[in-house]
């Protein structure tokens, strides 16, 4: 049971994660999953079953909980039929403390994008497998918009096989405290990883993201880029980016960056960025974090040509995220974000500039 004094919890407010760490996480989850179509098969299998632990396994008490939790796991596999289509997955919290099992599989030189909608009200724990097969490439995006108060914690877990390419996202808006890590094996040579992150946090809310990127084979490549607007007085945002680069992994190429809006006094962003080298023969490693207030020239310039205050921090808050997502592509997904976006800033239209 961890203290909060561990290096990976300091920043978590253990009080507030207590239910998923020592308590009963039996309650009902409503899922819904894409029909089946050729190409892509969905199961619910009991577990233990060979379908599941695909990925490297739970590495903290609350990932280990979640995936002991959980009787059943929802395995989707898209082999080579699948049409490429954006897929969508809603998992929806429903009060009493509950545990879910996502397992994502693609075989051989597929392609899909899924859109993972966390919504509902209470406290939920996923556990999300994923296993790209050589030569596949997935875009799997995580929208947490889950109610006030609610407490999320997400395990994401992923494998990449040789010139294979993951691009994963996560999207943050809900919640009380909402704590995710991220961990992925580029296991084989020529494997890509993109990971983004994009968390817009008000009065009252944690969102924390906790990475751990494994370079165990040659020639990978992987970015990781987040980014976080803090809107009110009493916002918390948290991002810890671990880097592993192997002594086998000749050849890595590799940056993480994380950066910062604020835009009221009283909130607080951590970031920790962090790099373990094993090998001199890289092509590159590096990393990046930055918070900084928000800047009173752009709304002075937006506001002289008739623009209201709280029109213009949106706007400005819009382009500060707009770079991100255009990065994660997937056009269908994109006017949503800006969409989820708008609407969290029009929710805060107190904001102010100033230092945190």
């Amino acid at each position: 049971m961890p203290t909060g004094l561990e290096e990976e919890w300091r920043f978590t407010p253990m009080g507030h994660l207590a239910p998923l760490l020592s308590g009963r996480l039996d309650g009902p989850v409503s899922v819904a999953l894409p029909d089946a179509v050729p190409g892509l098969s969905n199961q619910r299998v009991t577990k233990p079953s060979p379908l599941v632990g695909v990925a490297p396994p739970p590495s903290d008490r609350a990932a280990a909980q979640a995936w002991a939790a959980a009787n059943h796991a929802d395995v989707i596999t898209l082999s080579g039929q699948a049409s490429g289509e954006l897929l969508a997955i809603t998992v929806e919290a429903t009060g009493t403390p509950g545990a879910h099992h996502l397992v994502v599989r693609l075989e051989d030189r597929v392609r899909a994008g899924i859109v993972l909608n966390v919504i509902g009200r209470g406290n939920l724990s996923q556990t999300v497998e994923v296993a790209v097969g050589p030569g596949a490439a997935l875009d799997l995006v995580t929208v947490q918009e889950l109610a006030a108060g609610s407490v999320h914690h997400g395990a994401h877990r992923a494998t990449v096989q040789a010139d294979g390419r993951l691009r994963h996202t996560l999207v943050s808006v809900g919640a009380g405290l909402s704590r995710t890590t991220v961990q992925a094996e580029l296991a084989g040579q020529g494997g890509q990883l993109e990971l983004f992150g994009l968390n817009l946090t008000g009065a009252g809310q944690h969102h924390e993201a906790q990475l751990f990127i494994d370079h165990a084979a040659s020639q990978c490549r992987s970015r990781a880029t987040y980014k976080g607007a803090l809107l009110e007085a009493g916002a918390r945002s948290v991002w810890v980016g671990d880097v592993l680069i192997r002594a086998g992994a000749h050849g890595t190429d590799t940056y993480e960056e994380n950066r910062n809006l604020v835009l009221a006094k009283g909130t607080q962003a951590d970031a920790v960025p962090n790099l373990e080298i094993e090998t001199g023969q890289i092509e590159g490693a590096g990393h990046a974090a930055t918070t900084g207030r928000f800047d009173q020239q752009q709304l002075f310039y937006l506001m002289s040509r008739g623009i209201d205050p709280t029109t213009a921090r949106s706007m400005v808050v819009r382009a500060f995220f707009a770079e991100l997502i255009g990065r994660i592509g997937l056009a269908p997904l994109q006017s949503r974000l800006i969409e989820i976006a708008d609407t969290k800033l029009l929710a805060h239209t107190g904001l102010e500039g100033g230092p945190s």
